[in-house]
């Protein structure tokens, strides 16, 4: 973008923040400070994240409370990770599928080095279809998020696989009001929702929900996404001594429109939201049951987990067209079944000694994956062929230990240690091919918090962390002419160091700032040829991170996130050491308005920087930015009306694009090397009503 394009970008978003404030000043203005008796009127104070100053390891993690959750604009529900500071979320074909998501300098594909939990189960996949550590967030609720706490670095010994970019867990709520809303949108956008709980006459309480969505897109050939969720959780106690057993269902299946090359729409073969192969798509299902238990024994404090989760998924994608197959194009089938079950314990024990107190942490995590993965050829989701056929049997083992000590008041200390032991069992169902591996990481993580005087802390982290890799055994060239299988390491190490400022000295104002860098021994990156992703080169990337929370008003809040990244493989020539997809910035910024009068909304922008394509950085991309808006006015008692615009100034720009080998139709045999590029969804408009009965 140019300085004069970023001028006018820079002007228009201020005249809409100061449009919006315009529209909701006078119910501002004219709220009443007192209730009909004379009475303090209650005002909700507003505060998307919690002052975490006293408790936090690190200047980098944090906890997004429900109320940003509930006023922020959302095209679709993993967008909810993008009150997380520096996280972008993206698609770059179809909603039924798990989204992009990017951070520090990372483009970690659809889940890969960020660790994303739903009320103690993970979400992340091993070994899957479509990338390692796949994360797919269409069985959730919006309505049912409590809060998100989330980490960045490998600097806690209680994460484990997928951890070490990042972390979100998200708490879902034990009571609601009954509510039914319905919504309607623009793009072919249906939503219904009913949902609430009550208290149970032996204590605790049940909640039950339910959600139907469909959603058409802007797309010439419609997604036709339809969802069904359902939920029943029953709970009861208090986070500290209580339990909790929640059930889960998700269905969904839908028509994809994928990236496309840009030569096939700039020839006018395609329009910008068409497809080449109309036949793409997915269907998936999940069920889980899941169990939460705390206890406080003592000073000490117990909490154990279980789940269980039943995934499937089948995705039809065609990205290279007809490079591979001349006659019936390229379009394969990637299906993915699996089991997963496991759980989790920790005992926390607080003592004093050496003039300081102390607080012991042990745990112990366990997992297992009964996975059955394939990838079939198909022409217009009918298979011809089957191409790759494995079932894998994946467990984990993780125990940990962390000791948290305050010396003084001005000085805290954290040191972890973490073991992770895996083992795998491949069964290559067409070769016939049974691989077995098992590997074990030790993982030291430290972190010194100083606070030199009241209303700061400076903090100082280093620690170890990992990802798995697929279990499945990769083709490569053996140097006569024919491919060999071979297995990568099961567990690729990453080393992360970071450094940061936490403060609120000026009243109402909180300001941090980190600097951080993270090695990693290998690469994840998708092959499609291969149906999985594989271990690749070894990276650094090192960047700055900049947030600011204002609330000058109990109703309102402005935030602000800047991140820069500088990433960069650590072999090879100098001028082919560019990390493809690895954004240098991502921001954002927002307006919150919530609990004053009738009103609440909020008005979101963000910003995806450029970012190379291609090792050497001779293609690149421009990266996208965005602004929507939320708006909502309680209408007595029982109603709710709102309103979501997105791409609220009408961007043109990609969400996503690629540089890689294609073939049309009519062009030579060896396909072309361009940009494939999936548009930003054009402006549109979401409206619903909710009564709460």
């Amino acid at each position: 973008m140019g300085k004069s394009a970023a001028n006018r970008s820079t002007s228009r978003i201020a005249r809409l923040a100061s449009a919006a404030w315009i529209a909701l000043a006078p119910a501002v203005l004219h709220a009443e400070d007192a209730s009909d008796d004379g009475a303090p009127r209650q005002i909700v104070v507003t505060a998307s994240r919690l002052d975490l100053i006293g408790v936090a390891t690190t200047s980098s993690e944090g906890e997004i409370t429900r109320q940003e959750i509930a006023q922020r604009p959302a095209y679709r529900v993993g967008q909810y990770l993008e009150s997380i500071p520096g996280l972008a979320v993206t698609s770059h074909s179809g909603e039924g599928k798990a989204n992009q998501y990017l951070l520090r300098g990372f483009n970690l594909d659809h889940g890969t080095d960020f660790a994303t939990w739903v009320d103690g189960m993970p979400v992340n996949q091993r070994t899957h279809a479509h990338g390692q550590g796949y994360t797919d967030l269409n069985f959730l609720l919006p309505e049912l998020i409590g809060g998100i706490a989330f980490t960045k670095g490998a600097y806690f010994a209680s994460e484990g696989d997928f951890s070490a970019v990042g972390t979100a867990h998200l708490a879902l709520r034990d009571t609601m009001p009954f509510t039914i809303s319905v919504g309607a949108g623009t793009v072919g956008d249906r939503r219904l929702f009913a949902g609430g709980s009550l208290a149970l006459s032996g204590g605790g309480a049940l909640l039950g929900a339910v959600e139907h969505f469909q959603l058409d897109g802007p797309w010439d050939n419609p997604d036709r996404l339809r969802r069904i969720n359902a939920v029943l959780r029953w709970s009861a106690g208090t986070a500290a001594n209580g339990f909790s057993l929640t059930a889960m269902a998700y269905d969904g299946h839908w028509n994809a429109t994928t990236d496309q090359p840009l030569r096939a729409i700039t020839a006018g073969l395609i329009g910008r939201f068409g497809s080449l192969d109309p036949s793409d798509g997915g269907r998936a299902s999940r069920y889980s049951l899941s169990f939460r238990f705390s206890r406080e024994i003592g000073d000490c404090d117990l909490e154990a987990t279980a789940f269980g989760i039943r995934q499937h998924l089948t995705l039809w994608s065609n990205f290279t067209h007809f490079l591979d197959n001349p006659i019936r194009g390229d379009q394969h089938a990637q299906n993915d079944g699996r089991w997963i079950g496991g759980g989790s314990a920790s005992l926390r024990v607080p003592f004093t000694g050496l003039g300081a107190e102390h607080a012991l942490t042990f745990g112990a995590q366990a997992r297992t994956d009964v996975i059955d993965v394939d990838l079939a050829s198909t022409e217009r989701r009918t298979v011809f062929a089957v191409d790759r056929d494995n079932r894998v049997d994946e467990l984990s083992l993780s125990a940990y230990a962390e000791h948290r000590a305050k010396w003084a008041s001005w000085l805290r200390t954290v040191v972890g240690l973490r073991i992770d032991h895996f083992r795998t069992t491949d069964h290559d169902r067409l070769s016939g091919i049974v691989g077995r591996q098992g590997a074990s990481l030790f993982q030291p993580k430290v972190s010194i918090v100083l606070a030199p005087w009241p209303h700061t802390e400076f903090t100082i982290s280093a620690g170890r962390g990992f990802h798995s890799n697929d279990a499945r055994a990769g083709l490569e060239d053996d140097g006569q002419g024919g491919t060999s299988l071979v297995r990568p390491p099961l567990l690729v190490e990453s080393n992360s160091y970071e450094a940061g400022l936490r403060t609120n000295v000026v009243p109402h104002l909180t300001l941090t700032a980190t600097a951080f860098q993270a090695d990693f021994a290998s690469e994840l990156t998708y092959s499609a040829d291969a149906g999985q992703t594989e271990a690749g080169r070894p990276s650094r990337r090192r960047g700055l991170e900049f947030t600011a929370q204002y609330r000058p008003a109990p109703w309102l809040e402005i935030n602000g996130n800047l991140a820069f990244s500088h990433a960069r493989y650590r072999d090879g020539p100098l001028a082919n050491r560019f990390i493809e997809d690895a954004p240098g910035f991502i921001g954002s910024a927002g307006i919150l308005v919530d609990g004053f009068g009738p009103w609440s909304g909020s008005l979101v922008w963000r910003r995806l920087g450029p970012h190379p394509l291609v090792d050497d950085n001779s293609v690149r991309s421009s990266g996208y930015g965005q602004v929507n808006l939320a708006l909502a006015r309680t209408i007595g008692k029982r109603f709710t009306l709102r309103a979501e615009v997105f791409n609220l100034l009408g961007s043109t720009s990609d969400a996503a694009d690629y540089f890689y080998r294609s073939r049309l139709k009519g062009e030579d045999p060896g396909g072309i090397e361009g940009l494939n590029v999936h548009a930003l969804e054009p402006r549109s408009l979401r409206i619903s009503l909710s009564a709460s009965l």
